[in-house]
Formats: C-alpha cells, sequence, structure tokens
C-alpha cells in the first residue's frame, strides 16, 4: 500500500485497532522498540506505526526527528525481523511525518524478537498469551490441498493431464482397473475429488492453465537458466502455470540441456559423472510442489547456473521440521498432493525424499544440500554440482560390492564426515562399530583420544597404500613428537593447553590430551597446575630417555 498525506489524514480522524499505532516521538523513539512494534504489527495481521503524530483523538501532526536516515534504519529492521518493513516519510503541514508498514507474518509462523513474542495491549507492548501462541502454531495443521474449491468442477482439469496421472498409476500397480474406470471415479478413488468438488491438489496437479490463471495462480513454476551470477534477465526463462504432471518431464528436459559431464581418468577406463544428478533433481522439484505453501502468492522458483542449482518454493519448512532433522521427521504440508504422488509411484507416501538428495550428493563426492538461505518466508535449496573427490566415489561402490553390505543415508553420512575430516555427532556415533566391522572406517588410537580414517580400501583404491600406513601407524607418533618439540622449545615458561591446541589444530582438546598423559608415562613430560590452567614442562634429562616406540602409538 502507497501511504501518502490523503491516507495519513484519514487515519487522524479513527481510533487506533490492531492495524495501527501512533506515537509522538517528537525528538526520538528507540530503534529497539520500533523493532518490537513491527513485530507486534506483523503477529497481528500486519499494520503501521505513525510517528510525528500524537496519540489520542483529536491527534495533531507534531512532527518527528528520529531516524534521519530512514534507509539505514529500513535496512536495520529487515535485519533483525528477516521481515520487508516499509518505511515512508511525509512532508505534513505541521511537521515530518514517518509511516513503517509491517507484513502479516507468515502463516503458522509469529515473529521472535529478543525471545519473546510481542503484541499490542492498547498503547504498550505486552508478550503474546500462550492460547494464541497454540492458535498461531496450529494454523498449519489442516491440509490445504484437501480443502475443496468452490469455483472449480472436472472441466478445470486438462484431459491430458488426467490421462498421464492414470498412466502412472497404472505403470506402478499393475491394476487393470485403474485403466478401466472412468475419469470421474479414477479422480475419487485418488481422493483428488469429492461430494462437494474439485480439490485443490487436484488442480495443482491436473488444472489446465486457464483454471489455474483464475483460481490459483501462485500454483507456478518459473525456471531461469543463468550462465553467471551477473543480475539481470536470465539467459533462458519459462514458466509453468498448468498442472503439475503436465510438465514434470518438461521441467527436466530443460535441466538436463545443459547438464554436462564431468570425466575422470581411472586407469584404462573414464569415470562420467553428471553435474546434476536426475533423482536428486527430481525429487527435489518433487518436493517443492509437495511441501510448499500455497497459501502463498509466491511462486517456486528453480536457478539453473553451470555448476549450481536453486529451488526456492514459499513458506517455511512444516512445523517441526528444520535443515538439522530433516533425515529424520517427516510432516508433509500438502498430504493429498504427497498421496497422490505416491499413487504416481513419484514419491514415497507422505515421504520428503530428502534422504535420496543427500545420498546422490554423497554417492557422486559433491557437497551436501545447502539450506543457508531457507527462512521464514522460503524454503531454499541449493545444490552444487561440483565434483570433489572423484576417489571417493569409487571407494563407495567399491565397499558397496564388496561388503554386500545395504548402507543408509545416516552410513553415507558418517563416511562423508570422515572423508572431510570432520567432527562426528553424538547421534552418529552409534554407528561407528558397525561401519568398522564392514571396514568402511578404522579407529587410530584408544579411549578419549581415538580417531577414525577410511579403511585401507580407500588409500588402495586412490593408490596411496603408503599414505595409509603413515596416518595409520606414524601419525599418533608425529603427533606426540610435535607436542614434544613445542614443550621443550618453552622450557622456561611451559606450555598451556590453548598452545598445544595450535600445534595440533585438526585435533579436539580430548585428543591432545590423550596424547599428553601418554607422553606423561613414558616420562617425557611433567604438568604443573590442574585443568586448562596447568602448563606443560619436558622431564629432567635422567628421565627424558625412552623413545616413542610403534608400540606405544
Amino acid at each position: 500500500m502507497n501511504i501518502d498525506l490523503e491516507h495519513l489524514n484519514r487515519w487522524l480522524r479513527v481510533k487506533e485497532d490492531e492495524h495501527l499505532e501512533f506515537k509522538e516521538a517528537k525528538h526520538n523513539f528507540h530503534f529497539e522498540k520500533l523493532v518490537k512494534y513491527c513485530a507486534a504489527l506483523s503477529n497481528e495481521g500486519g499494520g503501521s506505526i505513525v510517528l510525528g503524530v500524537t496519540d489520542s483523538i483529536p491527534r495533531r501532526v507534531v512532527g518527528t526527528t528520529a531516524f534521519m536516515n530512514l534507509e539505514r534504519t529500513k535496512a536495520g529492521l529487515v535485519e533483525r525481523l528477516r521481515l520487508r518493513i516499509d518505511a515512508v516519510e511525509l512532508p505534513h503541514a505541521g511537521g515530518r511525518v514517518l509511516v513503517f508498514t509491517a507484513p502479516p507474518r507468515p502463516i503458522g509462523v509469529p515473529i521472535l524478537v529478543d525471545g519473546a513474542y510481542w503484541m499490542r495491549a492498547g498503547g504498550d507492548l505486552t508478550t503474546m498469551t500462550p492460547d494464541l501462541l497454540r492458535r498461531i502454531f496450529d494454523e498449519t495443521g489442516p491440509d490445504y490441498s484437501a480443502e475443496v474449491c468452490r469455483k472449480a468442477d472436472l472441466s478445470d482439469l486438462a484431459p491430458e493431464a488426467i490421462v498421464a496421472f492414470r498412466t502412472r498409476w497404472h505403470r506402478r500397480t499393475k491394476n487393470g482397473i485403474v485403466l478401466q474406470t472412468t475419469d470421474e471415479q479414477l479422480l475419487r478413488d485418488a481422493e483428488l475429488t469429492t461430494e462437494e468438488g474439485v480439490t485443490y491438489a487436484a488442480l495443482i496437479l491436473l488444472g489446465t492453465n486457464a483454471a489455474l490463471g483464475r483460481l490459483l495462480a501462485q500454483a507456478e513454476t518459473i525456471f531461469e537458466y543463468r550462465s553467471g551470477e551477473t543480475p539481470g534477465p536470465a539467459n533462458q526463462r519459462s514458466e509453468f502455470r498448468e498442472g503439475f504432471l503436465l510438465y514434470y518431464d518438461r521441467l527436466w528436459d530443460l535441466i538436463n540441456l545443459r547438464n554436462d559431464r564431468q570425466h575422470y581418468q581411472d586407469g584404462l577406463f573414464m569415470l562420467d559423472i553428471p553435474t546434476f544428478n536426475e533423482g536428486a533433481i527430481r525429487e527435489a522439484v518433487l518436493n517443492a510442489v509437495a511441501h510448499r505453501d500455497y497459501r502463498h502468492a509466491g511462486s517456486i522458483f528453480i536457478r539453473q547456473f553451470p555448476r549450481r542449482i536453486e529451488i526456492v518454493s514459499p513458506g517455511s519448512f512444516p512445523q517441526g521440521i528444520t535443515p538439522e532433522n530433516i533425515l529424520d521427521r517427516q510432516q508433509p504440508r500438502n498430504r493429498r498432493i504427497a498421496d497422490a504422488l505416491a499413487r504416481c509411484g513419484l514419491v514415497e507416501r507422505a515421504g520428503q525424499g530428502a534422504n535420496r538428495i543427500f545420498e546422490s550428493c554423497i554417492r557422486e563426492s559433491k557437497p551436501l544440500p545447502d539450506f543457508t538461505n531457507t527462512d521464514a518466508w522460503q524454503v531454499s535449496l541449493a545444490l552444487s554440482g561440483q565434483v570433489q573427490d572423484p576417489q571417493f566415489v569409487k571407494f563407495l561402490e567399491k565397499i558397496g560390492q564388496e561388503t554386500g553390505a545395504s548402507f543408509d543415508t545416516h552410513d553415507f553420512l558418517l563416511l562423508d564426515l570422515i572423508h572431510r575430516k570432520q567432527g562426528i555427532p553424538e547421534n552418529m556415533k552409534p554407528r561407528i562399530d558397525r561401519m568398522v566391522e564392514l571396514g568402511g572406517i578404522e579407529r587410530i588410537g584408544r579411549g578419549r583420544g581415538v580417531s577414525y580414517l577410511l579403511s585401507r580400501r580407500f588409500y588402495a583404491v586412490i593408490g596411496k597404500r603408503g599414505e595409509y600406513t603413515r596416518r595409520k601407524g606414524l601419525d599418533r607418533k608425529a603427533n606426540k613428537a610435535l607436542l614434544l618439540k613445542h614443550i621443550e622449545e618453552n622450557t622456561q615458561q611451559g606450555a598451556p593447553l590453548k598452545e598445544l591446541a595450535q600445534v595440533l589444530p585438526a585435533k579436539s582438546k580430548r585428543q591432545i590430551q590423550g596424547l599428553l598423559k601418554e607422553l606423561q608415562r613414558q616420562g617425557r613430560v611433567y604438568v604443573k597446575g590442574k585443568t586448562n590452567a596447568g602448563r606443560w614442562f619436558p622431564a629432567p634429562v635422567a628421565n627424558n630417555c625412552t623413545e616413542i616406540s610403534g608400540d606405544e602409538q
């Protein structure tokens, strides 16, 4: 809404309500208070706060000198709230007036500021009541896709889309009845129509262009190809506003047009890895269509770059889903769509398919899926097509062939973390013993100082058996020697643990303490002080005569 002096003059005559707030703020207004008021207005459905006007009727414009750098204030609000806050400066005869307008909060997502959800109580701010919060969180409960669109009928569904649905359903089930039943019965059996009419799920999957334009314009997918990161018009842009089953395959064909293969020589053989894995991309697109929030007005955007693809869908993650637990929890936002796609064999019933995306990235040694730009308004998934280590790809193939074991997504994640020399989360540690038994990884050391590396198989695959021997048998000895060298070079003042951690930055505090205790048992070093305040010194020469043997590694 464009706010002008005409709007202001009308507002001066009306009472404050949940969408309008006035503050005199003649000389200043605290930024943190403005942040909370904008959050409260958003939580209550959106609205405006006006500065430079008296609170009570009859209101007078007194002007304000607050927030003279308006663009900086707007940027600060966006950074704090992750909402687009509009700010307007009105040159009234009574003085300068500022109007800040906050949009409605996302459905089911109250706005949090400083650990609290704010609302207004009279002219003041207060925290939202538990029952109000509960009602907001419950907004995402009903299945929008199962609701009936009262203005739609069967003529709004494309016959060729119904044929595609019927064909896929029969291909999956081999049930002849699927081919013989009427369109009306087919749609009723799939719960895409009810006695009351056509559901939104039917429109989204099977609707005509005209029907979607009239009834559900946001059920649209926009594809762009960009050859570089420079802003501006895309090299190619295609818009799809029709039943999803009509363009599902065409969308992949567009992506595959520029899907080059990365070649890696392996002796006499050539390893070819496509930049964009078809299964992963199709799964990501299905997720966007099945789990986006259709009550938001935005479209799904698919942006393809030479080595990256981004899929952005309106609405936040379904309640309870985060990037951290997405492999372990399923909460389909549009169950009726997910069930219909499952009948077609395109997705698992009510599943999110995130495990397939993660597995394909790991199997092809590509970076893990990136949800960094996800917020309360959108889910953003970026998939990199850059192969990082083709030898790791060969290793995963080899271990699967040789063990005959069935690995799940978490097994692949464990191997990937060890390959990238990253820490192992607590919830994945129970899988270590099985992976050691299968010969995927090996332990180095014992107790708290234990670490892990990929097994001998990996180093054999990459032709570096010598490196395996060095890492397996010599690393512990070399690490102890480095610690001892630093301690000996700081004989006078001693070496604190934080310095020794700098000597071995790849090791954890516990691992370094384990190495120091071994040196202490060998009579090479001793410690003065306790815990982190302790300092390590070289042992007297008389005791310092034992070699760090391979048997003590």
